[in-house]
């Protein structure tokens, strides 16, 4: 096979985006990729990270597939990991992510990032691995996730997570107990008590 765009395509199909190099490796010269996009063969997601027209895009957004892909180590939380857990309606403009309070802040130039800063247990309990393409990317589970709205209400609005509990709830996504959990963990057992309370 040697259609630079065949070979691109036959890679992204498998994996639904793809870094620049990983594309070289494949044989496609570097000098084509641009011509490829010009062409409307592949489009650019971020610097160095294709997908082809067409493709649907494991998981949800393009934008958390580049995340996964440029930030490996990114932990996927509140708006983003509601919307991944298909607890919300809303579609984010910004990757929401948590990092420690001494990390690096990452930047890309796409998508937009909204960076929050945990620290100890808040930022390690409750993160479960799922896959997005050929990506592991970690993500707080339903019970963190909704706990992190509540703490985090005065960014996401109390509305939003009023509504993330109940969701969770009747879909029996979480457990009153694992939510209780996650609510001493982010130290808002007492904002989230009466809303368990009434919604339980």
């Amino acid at each position: 096979m040697t259609d630079p765009a065949a070979i691109a395509k036959a890679l992204i199909q498998h994996k639904g985006a793809v870094r620049s190099r990983e594309l070289v490796d494949a044989g496609v010269a570097r000098v084509q990729l641009s011509r490829l996009v010009a062409a409307g063969e592949l489009i650019r997601l971020a610097r160095g990270v294709y997908t082809a027209p067409g493709v649907v895009l494991p998981g949800s957004e393009e934008g958390v597939l580049v995340v996964a892909e440029r930030i490996p180590e990114a932990r996927l939380c509140l708006l983003t990991a509601l919307r991944l857990h298909g607890l919300t309606t809303q579609a984010p403009f910004e990757v929401w992510i948590a990092i420690g309070n001494k990390d690096r802040l990452p930047r890309l130039d796409w998508p937009p990032l909204r960076v929050l800063r945990f620290s100890g247990e808040a930022l390690t309990a409750g993160l479960e691995t799922r896959t997005m393409g050929s990506k592991q990317v970690r993500v707080t589970n339903v019970a963190k996730t909704v706990a992190d709205c509540f703490k985090f209400r005065n960014l996401v609005g109390l509305d939003v997570a009023i509504e993330a509990l109940r969701d969770a709830l009747r879909a029996r996504a979480t457990s009153v107990d694992e939510l209780w959990k996650y609510a001493q963990i982010c130290r808002v057992t007492t904002v989230m008590r009466p809303y368990l309370e009434a919604l339980a």
